[in-house]
């Protein structure tokens, strides 16, 4: 009885390895598919943006954003960039975390050129 009990745990600790490797891939391929998107959404909706900054903007937006925002940024790139896209990219901005990432990122970019 208590070997079949170690049999299940193993088997239910490897299942959930597995679904947990599977959501992180969909994750990151999620995060990759919303970065294309957002050099547009920035070109748009934010031109106050340099050109210089697109790679940190659009980093540190996607880096930042949950779960739902990354889904919500992931299907514009398939139905284009619009008013939701900006104001989803909006909310993410107003973030500490975002905010911390951009001053991080900026002067390192704005150095390169």
């Amino acid at each position: 009885m208590a070997r079949i009990s170690l049999v299940a745990g193993v088997v239910a600790l490897v299942t959930l390895a597995a679904c947990a490797e599977v959501q992180q891939a969909t994750d990151r391929a999620g995060r990759d598919t919303a970065k294309t998107i957002l050099p547009e959404a920035l070109a748009v909706y934010f031109p106050q943006v340099p050109k210089a900054l697109f790679t940190p903007f659009t980093n540190c937006v996607v880096d930042n954003a949950d779960a739902s925002e990354v889904q919500s940024l992931a299907a514009d790139a398939i139905t284009g960039v619009d008013q939701n896209t900006a104001d989803t990219i909006r909310a993410v901005l107003t973030r500490p975390e975002t905010q911390n990432c951009l001053r991080a990122a900026g002067p390192a970019a704005l150095a390169s050129l």
